[in-house]
């Protein structure tokens, strides 16, 4: 597994890459890119914090797997490669952004342009087997990324934290809700949207809790 890292991130990260776990950890993907297809590519197991500087944060969403379709999968959770079909949460994610900022629905379902602006899109287990969900589960990458949302709690202030579902929800613990703004909603999954992710307005509300900080919005 490819250890480089963007510099912003590499004191935050470091200390977990010498963890005991951490070596098994990658251990474990080594061999499973080696005698399996896994996603994303190598080269953009960590995109999420190489497109999003730690100086530059504002947003954090977390989602759970990467995708594990054929050439979905980019690094960035809900996000999928310019050429791609949009998966139906990103559909979902789409429709709520067009009624909330009243804005037409983008061809591309890429989300490099959100990361750019300081949208942390994190997964919680960074790796699949190809058409195996949840394959890559418990072996470590949780441990992983609870330490990167715990860091990015203790050492920042005022940053908008997107849970979307049950399992977003439940990383609610690592956050502290004193120095940080949390909006919940249901996942924009087919199966559970209609249960309030439609009309939540993160997107709009994040904005104008940015404005409020004297911070950039970011362009949806």
């Amino acid at each position: 597994m490819n250890l480089k890292i963007a510099d912003s991130w590499k004191n935050i990260l470091q200390l977990q890459f010498d963890k005991p776990y951490f070596k098994e950890l990658t251990n474990f993907v080594k061999l499973e890119y080696k005698n399996y297809k896994c996603y994303p590519k190598e080269k953009d197991i960590f995109a999420a914090f190489d497109f999003c500087a730690f100086d530059d944060l504002k947003v954090v969403i977390i989602g759970q797997d990467p995708y594990h379709g054929e050439n979905q999968a980019n690094g960035l959770c809900f996000s999928v490669k310019d050429e791609m079909k949009h998966p139906p949460s990103l559909v979902n994610i789409f429709k709520e952004i067009s009624t909330d900022l009243h804005q037409e629905i983008p061809q591309s379902g890429n989300l490099e342009k959100w990361a750019k602006q300081g949208v942390l899109l994190l997964n919680a287990t960074l790796t699949v087997r190809a058409h195996e969900a949840g394959s890559h589960q418990k072996k470590g990458w949780e441990t992983f990324t609870d330490a990167v949302i715990k860091q990015v709690s203790n050492e920042k202030e005022n940053i908008v934290f997107l849970l979307w579902g049950k399992f977003a929800e439940s990383k609610k613990v690592l956050i502290d809700s004193k120095k940080h703004t949390l909006f919940i909603a249901p996942h924009p999954s087919p199966l559970g949207a209609w249960r309030g992710w439609f009309g939540c307005e993160h997107f709009s509300k994040t904005n104008i809790f940015l404005k409020e900080m004297g911070v950039k919005p970011i362009e949806w």
